[in-house]
């Protein structure tokens, strides 16, 4: 991929569902280091907007540009260098929060000794650590988003995709989540977020 070059770019993507048109002919670039917030009401296709962009989907026209390639044909590599945060809650509940994140980084093959810094370090960064021994089914609603955050972010990915972080969180809490995608920015992730709500796209880029 070349310097400056789009991290994401869709052209004219559209995706049918039989006789559901749940993309139609979207075009879209993000440029490196930037927030794109794609927004829109429930059901409007944004998180098989997010699926075509992992490759989980293949469009039905259009074309999709991931990091330089189709997503239809990463490899090992370029999976590995992206991060991907769910709508809902898909962690395992009766694992601790440090257990739940060093079975996601041993996934992306984080040795040891690393696995071990890293879990701190993104912990720490997002104010988990103290609840590391706790189960995550013990979590509060907030603490259980930043954990799956947690978990997108162990492995360092150039690419983060976020689906609705917001989701169901009070507005102090909702703050706090953007705060941190702004910072995960400023330090070189780009960002692909989703999001049902209007105001939210003041923090956005584009």
């Amino acid at each position: 991929m070349a310097a400056g070059a789009p991290i994401v770019e869709l052209r004219r993507v559209t995706k049918e569902f039989g006789d559901n048109l749940a993309v139609n002919g979207l075009t879209v670039a993000i440029g490196p280091r930037q927030i794109f917030g794609l927004v829109g009401p429930s059901g409007c296709g944004k998180t098989t907007t997010i699926r075509l962009l992992v490759g989980v989907l293949q469009p039905s026209s259009g074309e999709i540009c991931v990091m330089g390639s189709d997503p239809r044909h990463f490899s090992t590599e370029q999976r590995e260098r992206i991060g991907y945060m769910p709508q809902g809650f898909l962690l395992y509940p009766t694992l601790t929060t440090y257990e739940n994140m060093a079975f996601v980084a041993r996934l992306f093959g984080l040795g040891w000794r690393a696995r071990r810094r890293r879990i701190r370090e993104v912990l720490t960064y997002l104010e988990l650590w103290d609840a590391r021994r706790r189960l995550s089914r013990d979590l509060s609603g907030g603490e259980k988003r930043r954990l799956e955050l947690a978990c997108a972010l162990v492995h360092d990915p150039t690419l983060l995709i976020v689906d609705e972080p917001s989701a169901g969180l009070d507005p102090v809490l909702r703050t706090k989540i953007w705060e941190m995608l702004r910072q995960l920015r400023d330090a070189g992730t780009s960002v692909f977020v989703t999001t049902q709500l209007i105001d939210e796209t003041e923090h956005c880029d584009n």
